[in-house]
């Protein structure tokens, strides 16, 4: 007993791996692993003894680095990011190395010279979950850290990870405080982005003031709620839930916010739940000077959380477009449900939802379908639980995919029931109709979505999907470009640019269609599926670059084994039948079997 007790420690344990390291490798084998043995000499080795870590395992593209501080490890692994970032921007984009890690706090098992355990996988996942040249990290280390480092956290809610018995409360890191010169001024997401010609906003997520991290999803839900109702007005451009909400947790300047997103207001906030009471702070912020405009604290029973949505809603309308005022109360007030229980548990599952994740996929439908089973009448959870079974069978995941095209189209038609004026559920329905290969129903439907929600930056990319496939490829990259403005730092913006390198392809540019699935990959890999590599692996085809092609394959069918021409015809239904000629021509001529 003795013996097996001081093989167990402590420790802080830090996994780290190369992002596309294979896609690197399949290009420039040789230049590759030479650029990877020249970064760990001169940078990742030296930080590492710099700050008391121990190498504990060394696999190809990934490391394993144990510390006996948990402050030791983020900071090396922030300081690591930040050097890398600056080696990378002398390379080109295609040759450069970028790292992501995780970190977590745990008791190891010692086995010569590495480490076991359950704590070892997690830090493992939490790799995985970290975007490329980022570092996210468990509740035991945020709790460790906090205060001690001058560093940012983002909340990236509760993880549950396979084959991991318990969830994990999971940060992203924010602010690296470590360069020794000024940080550079941010720029905008896209160089360029001009403010739109009607009033534009962006709508921060509220914070949670009640210092219990199961109140995220109610301080969340209030920020998406006010953003839907805003959306209804045509007069308003609205950023996307998915955009502004990649700022939740981070101490931002609304100047930045105005430049990254594109915006003349932004509007923040905080909640405090305490019991039956609640405590809602809002203001109004013009981006360019950092002048408030509007700024009101609402103390109210828990039971009036809606009616304050509608006043905040109503208020900013009638501050950033006067002549609305008049007539704003025809719009808003669609309280979406009169049971907080249903709300809340819906808020829940988007959560989940918005993943974008195969692990998440179950629990999004299951807490959406807890919701209309406590609300009956509750519309826009029927919509998003039809959108989560489509995202099922889009995805890939779905074990029955025409049983979930059937559940969800249900889904979509009770919203619609409950609701004809709830945007959701004409996009929900839509995409299940693009699944089903009734595209001109569809379209229909997503106009439909567009007309009722202008701001709805899902539907533009749905809508550009569904022209693609009908082959009015110039009016979806419209709708594709609109989408992507309305989001334009979206979490998921690759499944608009993959599409968009679709078209590209459909219409005959391959070139463009290469440099648009590229894009798709620099800009979020993690959960893309097979999509982008395969439609890289088909422009490169019609290039004549078959070598490239194959490599591109082999990449998507890592991604999903048994990938081949049947597949994708059924799951991208086309209008006149089998129109994806260049498209299933290169995946043929790099190799993908019938």
């Amino acid at each position: 007993m003795t013996e097996q007790r001081s093989k167990r420690r402590l420790a802080a344990i830090l996994a780290a791996d190369v992002t596309g390291y294979s896609r690197l490798m399949s290009v420039d084998e040789a230049g590759t692993l030479a650029r990877f043995n020249a970064l760990k000499t001169e940078i990742i080795e030296p930080k590492i003894a710099q700050y008391g870590g121990a190498v504990v395992g060394s696999a190809g593209d990934s490391l394993l680095v144990e510390f006996s501080s948990a402050v030791d490890a983020v900071q090396c692994a922030v300081e690591l990011q930040t050097r890398i970032a600056e080696r990378n921007a002398d390379e080109p984009e295609d040759r450069r190395i970028a790292l992501r890690m995780g970190i977590n706090l745990s008791d190891v098992i010692a086995d010569g010279e590495t480490i076991h355990g359950d704590g070892v996988n997690v830090a493992a996942r939490l790799e995985k979950l970290a975007e490329t040249g980022s570092v996210a990290i468990a509740q035991a280390v945020f709790d460790q850290v906090k205060g001690k480092l001058a560093l940012e956290f983002t909340y990236l809610g509760e993880q549950r990870f396979k084959n991991i018995a318990e969830p994990v409360h999971a940060y992203r890191v924010v602010t690296p405080p470590f360069l020794d010169r000024p940080p550079a001024p941010v720029q905008a997401t896209e160089p360029g982005l001009s403010l739109p010609s009607k009033p534009s906003i962006a709508v921060l997520p509220f914070t949670n003031m009640s210092g219990d991290a199961e109140q995220e999803h109610f301080a969340d839900g209030i920020a998406e709620d006010i953003i839907t109702e805003l959306s209804r007005f045509t007069s308003l451009f609205i950023i996307a839930r998915n955009s502004s909400f990649t700022y939740k947790g981070q101490a931002v300047k609304v100047q930045n916010v105005g430049l990254e997103l594109g915006v003349q207001y932004v509007v923040e906030g905080s909640v405090r739940k305490a019991g039956n009471r609640v405590r809602v702070t809002a203001q109004l912020v013009e981006a360019a000077t950092g002048s408030h405009l509007w700024a009101e604290r609402y103390d109210r029973v828990l039971e009036d959380i809606f009616e304050v949505q509608d006043e905040i809603t109503r208020t900013i309308v009638a501050a950033v477009e006067p002549e609305l005022a008049a007539h704003q109360r025809e719009h808003v007030v669609r309280k979406p449900t009169d049971s907080l229980d249903a709300w809340e548990t819906y808020q829940r599952g988007l959560w989940h939802m918005w993943h974008y994740d195969e692990a998440d996929s179950p629990d999004a439908i299951r807490l959406l379908s807890r919701a209309t089973r406590i609300d009956p009448a509750f519309a826009s959870a029927y919509a998003y639980l039809a959108y989560a079974h489509y995202q099922t069978v889009i995805m890939g995941w779905a074990a029955g995919p025409d049983e979930s095209l059937a559940a969800g189209f249900a889904a979509a038609r009770k919203a619609l029931e409950l609701d004809p004026k709830d945007a959701i559920a004409y996009f929900a329905l839509a995409r299940i109709h693009m699944m089903r290969g009734e595209l001109d129903d569809s379209i229909e439907l997503l106009e439909a979505s567009i007309r009722l929600n202008p701001s709805f930056a899902q539907s533009y990319h749905g809508l550009g999907m569904s022209l693609t496939l009908v082959g009015r490829c110039g009016e979806a990259i419209e709708n594709l470009e609109m989408a992507e403005r309305l989001s334009p730092r979206d979490p998921i913006i690759w499944a608009s640019r993959v599409v968009h390198a679709l078209a590209c392809l459909l219409t005959g540019d391959a070139a463009n269609a290469a440099n648009w699935a590229r894009k798709t990959l620099q800009a979020s890999a993690r959960n893309s599926g097979y999509w982008p590599h395969a439609v890289l692996a088909a422009a490169l085809a019609n290039l004549g670059r078959l070598d490239e092609a194959r490599a591109a394959l082999a990449q998507a069918l890592s991604e999903r084994p048994g990938l081949s021409l049947a597949y994708i015809r059924e799951t991208l239904p086309t209008k006149p039948p089998g129109d994806l000629g260049p498209y299933l021509d290169g995946l043929a001529g790099a190799g993908l079997p019938e």
